[in-house]
């Protein structure tokens, strides 16, 4: 072997600016960066360096020769030609991979096999004896690459891809090759943070990649002291002279290296099924006492050890269709950022994503932005500094135009808005005087405004009612989200002309700005009728604007305009916060979820499981996005499916159980219509047959004509809670949906 020889270093496509400084930094001389890689030269022990230290590098190729190459036949002249019997015996095992383009090769396996040919050839005995091909662990791997009539011969020094370091035998679903997530690590400056003796953290570490590589980092630990063989391990050149000391110090440093007091690295997971085996990962990179990683969503990131240490938070959040609904994205990336600005001021933070227009919704301005792949999707590295100078403000994050199709079926006992009555922001009517009536309305409006805004802030509540048909001559329900108030116009009794229903209602609408302080066009109207046919099932508009409210310890979406009703059902408040105390490490199911508002109180209420079922895709697609604004994973399942069908089929056995169906409902998608009064005994004897021992099951309704059958009420411990579902702003209208409370 001469003296110097050439390298070719390969990485993946945008690594080669971070290769190149990593391989000058190991005494790599000519250095040249192509694509995917650079060329190098030095001893062969740099070669052996690079294979042992490099944290970015695919394959270390040793070139043997260049040649002019124009068709097959001449590939294998020229392969030919190399002096083979002083690389392998004539009874040893190779490998060929092939790559580039060349005339009359129609794919890389034709051109591998052209090679293997003329070696095997070379190196043919009398009696027969000739190499074997071995894919997997070969005696010698050779790499054959073409580009404009020109072919690179090499024999690949590292066997494997040194990307694989060996420690990551079982992963996740989407896991980050090592060497990109070293690359991450460099861009965010962890080596220097590191040096300062500072944390890290990853909110979903899946396989536990970035905190891997960042310990390795740390503790000055090779990313491939481990591995077992190598692709000069059998290669009749190798000089173990020049191999054995560089490994020994490689050992040395990295014992010096975990001896050293470790930094606090720490990730967290929400499938508490990849626990173990990231753990066995951590154990197989001996980073045990360095890396430690818990169950956990990222609702509930808090990772500084100590608020005045600096910091790294690195993470790789899902962002493409394959892990998640699009929609909802929007939400987590959300979430993300307010868990970053709350939970680690003065920190650094490495989001790398394959949607940049995510990483704009989480209200932190980045201040560098590299462009990298992951595999073949184009994704950016982006950098931020958490401090407030970085943070947006201003604008109206939880306003988006994110898009709903129709629900399928909606509970028909409570009077809903007619389609005729669209629900367009209420113009603002121009009025000299107010009636004598219309002032007494306004006068009973701000003195329930003055009480009702008073107790929500005490009870953290950002929406809530505060007018419900209190004088009868204005029969209209006034709820407010946040500086918009939904105004819900009940059907006139008979005995009122259109005309003067038509005149209260805009005495109504002139009160409404002045006396709630809101502009004009933050009042939304709905009529609410009794509906019957395909009307119930009428879209309202398409607007597709959501707001987030704040409900207890979660945050909701609601879409004044669009629907029926908004998406949450204030009336309930109480029970989905009763179910969010009672949650904590039990199973929840809910049942016709809606979308979902209990399940994410009993999600933040730390249940250790949950399963929502809901035979409207619409709502289901709903409660994914509450989910992912509260920062909880898909481990949160969400079934589409008729509810009684599914119960029949169900096996599972849950602590806490929320059924609440409607009166009636007749969807395109069921043979019969469901009844509450009807099917009720069936429909709560099959939710009680899931329901384990010492369990929970509330039953709610708001059909006002309900009555329990006396079979449930001698078979099970049936207690009716209703007034204690109850919160200060419905105490009016008590009959509007009654709860009871069923044990065994």
């Amino acid at each position: 072997m001469r003296s110097t020889v050439e390298f070719f270093v390969t990485c993946p496509k945008g690594l080669e600016g971070l290769l190149m400084d990593e391989l000058l930094a190991m005494g790599a001389g000519n250095a040249k960066e192509t694509v995917a890689g650079i060329s190098v030269s030095g001893e062969l022990s740099l070669g052996y360096r690079i294979c042992m230290w490099s944290r970015l590098a695919n394959r270390v190729l040793l070139v043997l020769d260049r040649f002019a190459v124009g068709d097959a036949e001449e590939l294998y002249a020229g392969a030919a030609r190399v002096d083979w019997a002083s690389h392998m015996p004539a009874d040893g095992s190779l490998a060929v991979d092939f790559t580039g383009i060349l005339p009359g090769v129609d794919n890389t396996h034709f051109g591998s096999l052209k090679v293997k040919d003329a070696v095997v050839d070379a190196l043919r005995q009398a009696d027969g004896t000739r190499p074997s091909v071995d894919k997997i662990n070969p005696d010698l791997r050779i790499n054959v690459f073409c580009r404009s009539n020109e072919a690179q011969l090499a024999i690949d020094l590292s066997g494997q891809s040194l990307h694989q370091r060996g420690y990551r035998l079982q992963q996740g679903a989407a896991p980050l090759k090592e060497n990109l997530a070293a690359a991450i690590l460099l861009r965010a400056g962890w080596p220097a943070l590191a040096a300062e003796g500072a944390a890290l953290a990853d909110p979903m570490c899946g396989s536990g990649t970035f905190l891997i590589e960042a310990a390795l980092m740390a503790a000055d630990v090779p990313p491939n002291l481990n591995r077992q063989h190598w692709g000069f391990s059998n290669w009749l050149q190798h000089e173990p002279e020049q191999w054995q000391p560089l490994l020994e110090e490689a050992q040395q440093r990295a014992a010096a290296g975990l001896a050293r007091p470790p930094l606090w690295i720490r990730g967290y997971e929400a499938d508490p099924r990849m626990l173990q085996p990231l753990r066995n990962n951590i154990q197989r990179a001996g980073l045990s006492e360095w890396v430690k990683v818990y169950q956990g969503e990222l609702a509930t990131f808090a990772p500084a050890p100590d608020r005045g240490q600096k910091g790294l938070v690195v993470c790789n959040p899902p962002y493409g269709e394959r892990l998640g609904d699009a929609a909802s994205l929007v939400y987590l990336y959300q979430k993300l950022g307010e868990v970053l600005r709350e939970q680690c001021p003065g920190w650094h933070a490495a989001i790398f994503t394959g949607n940049p227009d995510l990483g704009k919704r989480m209200g932190i301005r980045s201040h560098k932005q590299y462009s990298l792949l992951n595999g073949a999707i184009p994704c950016k590295l982006l950098l931020m500094e958490l401090i407030p100078e970085r943070f947006v403000t201003g604008g109206n994050p939880t306003r988006n135009t994110d898009r709903v199709e129709p629900v399928e079926a909606v509970n028909n006992d409570t009077p809903q808005p007619v389609a005729r009555a669209r629900p367009e922001p209420a113009a603002p009517v121009t009025a000299a005087r107010l009636s004598e009536s219309a002032q007494m309305f306004a006068n009973r409006l701000k003195k329930n405004l003055k009480i009702f805004r008073k107790w929500a802030r005490q009870q953290d509540i950002s929406c809530y009612r505060v007018y419900d048909a209190d004088m009868p001559e204005f029969a209209v329900a006034i709820d407010l989200y946040d500086g918009w108030a939904h105004v819900q116009e009940y059907a006139a009794p008979a005995t009122i002309s259109e005309d003067k229903a038509q005149a209260r209602l805009q005495d109504v609408l002139i009160t409404l700005p002045e006396t709630l302080g809101i502009p004009a066009d933050h009042v939304v109207l709905k009529q609410r009728l009794k509906q019957a046919g395909k009307q119930q099932y009428q879209r309202m508009d398409r607007r597709g604007e959501f707001m987030t409210v704040q409900e207890g310890q979660v945050k909701l979406l609601v879409n004044l305009t669009d629907y029926l009703d908004t998406g949450l059902f204030l009336d309930h408040r109480p029970l989905r916060l009763r179910i969010a105390q009672e949650a904590k490490g039990k199973r929840f199911l809910n049942l016709f979820c809606y979308t979902a508002s209990a399940t994410v109180h009993a999600a933040v209420g730390g249940a250790r499981k949950t399963v929502s079922v809901d035979l409207s895709r619409t709502y289901l697609d709903w409660a994914r996005r509450n989910l992912s604004l509260n920062g909880l994973s898909d481990l949160h399942e969400l079934v589409q499916a008729d509810v009684m069908e599914w119960l029949e089929n169900d096996e599972g056995e849950y602590d806490l159980i929320f059924l609440d169906p409607p009166t009636f409902s007749n969807s395109k998608r069921l043979e019969e219509v469901f009844d509450i009064q009807r099917d009720h005994v069936h429909l709560i004897d099959m939710a009680m047959a899931r329901l384990a021992p010492g369990g929970t099951l509330y039953f709610s309704n708001n059909f006002r004509r309900f009555r329990m059958a006396a079979s449930l009420e001698s078979g099970y411990k049936v207690e009716d809670i209703s007034a204690a579902t109850l919160d200060k702003d419905f105490q009016r209208n008590t009959k509007i949906h009654r709860t009871w409370r069923i044990t065994r």
